[in-house]
């Protein structure tokens, strides 16, 4: 049983892992500056004050890994192994070398890690160094995604990205030189300022880094961030449809050109193994441990969400069980739209036996409408479906 809140009842009982693979989610939520279209669960140093630090969320990590560990022991069938990690934030790469080996320590502490396991952190181009990457291969991480948004400056400017615009593609080198063989680059299109000239040096550098993944995502103006308010204010332009969808086009044939082909409609990669495989877990409605303030889980048709603010974090896990703000066991109408929007999304595409009456009625409109086809009794995305890919989703789901 998941253990509750003080302040909450009917914790769920988890049923079983479901049978597929599982991974481990673990969440930083430190950053040195926050981004102004970043709604995360990050906190700055002075967001937080005295009362949390890394060195305390490690400890609460610690704490949190081991409950987690004795609460699947109980399940009817045996843990399985991990076969993936993914240390994301915030910005995990402010532990430093020496913090993200104790993050995988801890982690080994308490579960299995599968062999060939897949162990990826992302990082801030700016808080590493050839030594840092060196010191993470050495401690089992095999694969860095690194975020570079864009190559322009006045781009960085308008996202308020701290990292100056070459550093992202000199980090990528610097992590093959120390033996990462997957390496990913995260880019940000679509922001108010940003030509196509833009684009196409940032999709320039990203290609000179020799990367094997490229993550591409268009900038949403979030509600609650500072780029929202500057959006409400006139100070800068919403992000405009028909320029987002010619932007995808364009890195989308310059991607596949240089060889990296979509798997997922952001994701783009050179080789098979070099899909993150952490996020296909995702996809695929696998079961996942989220660690760390605000995390999510999912286990079984079970899913929670821990306390998000760091200092609370740690007071829950120190009264003892999981730290978990909430739950919901998922109904079978739940679980169908989480595969349908997710499945629709992959490359290899949804099973239309999955698909209910209506959804069958549906795909053949889709069809029909040219946003997607029939592939081996999976239904794909056509090139016109993946920029309409959440009205393809909507209609499925109708």
């Amino acid at each position: 049983m998941i253990a509750p809140a003080p302040e909450a009842t009917d914790a769920p009982t988890l049923r079983d892992f479901g049978g597929g693979p599982f991974g481990i989610y673990v969440h930083v939520p430190f950053c040195a500056t926050r981004c102004g279209y970043c709604d995360f669960n990050t906190y700055t140093a002075g967001e937080l004050g005295t009362s949390a630090s890394p060195q305390s969320w490690l400890e609460a990590l610690r704490g949190e890994l081991a409950a987690a560990a004795a609460v699947f022991d109980d399940l009817p069938s045996a843990q399985p192994p991990v076969s993936t990690v993914f240390v994301g934030g915030g910005t995990p790469s402010l532990l430093g070398g020496d913090g993200l080996a104790e993050v995988l320590d801890a982690l080994r502490a308490n579960f299995t890690l599968a062999p060939g396991a897949e162990v990826t952190t992302e990082s801030n181009p700016e808080s590493t160094s050839p030594e840092f990457f060196a010191r993470i291969r050495a401690a089992g991480y095999t694969r860095i995604s690194l975020g570079m948004q864009s190559a322009a400056s006045h781009v960085l400017r308008i996202l308020d990205r701290t990292h100056t615009p070459g550093r992202p593609v000199a980090a990528a080198r610097e992590a093959r030189e120390a033996g990462f063989e997957h390496v990913n680059l995260d880019l940000i299109y679509g922001t108010p300022g940003e030509s196509d000239a833009d684009l196409d040096a940032s999709l320039d550098a990203v290609l000179s880094a020799g990367v094997d993944h490229v993550s591409a995502y268009s900038l949403i103006v979030e509600d609650g961030t500072a780029m929202a308010r500057k959006v409400r204010r006139g100070e800068l332009p919403a992000p405009d449809e028909d320029t987002l969808a010619a932007r995808y086009e364009r890195i989308d044939a310059r991607l596949t050109a240089a060889g990296l082909h979509w798997y997922e409609v952001s994701n783009w990669a050179a080789t098979d193994s070099g899909r993150c495989g952490h996020n296909i877990g995702y996809w695929d409605g696998g079961d996942w441990l989220g660690a760390g303030p605000g995390a999510h889980s999912h286990v079984g048709g079970v899913r929670w969400w821990n306390v998000k603010h760091p200092g609370r974090y740690a007071e829950r896990v120190a009264q003892g069980g999981l730290p978990a703000a909430g739950w919901e066991t998922l109904t079978d109408a739940e679980r169908y739209t989480e595969r349908v929007m997710l499945g629709v999304r992959l490359r290899s595409g949804l099973p239309v036996a999955e698909l209910d009456a209506d959804g069958r009625i549906a795909c053949e409109r889709v069809i029909t409408d040219g946003l997607a086809v029939v592939r081996a009794d999976r239904l794909v995305l056509t090139d016109r479906g993946r920029l309409l890919a959440d009205g393809v989703v909507r209609e499925l789901l109708s």
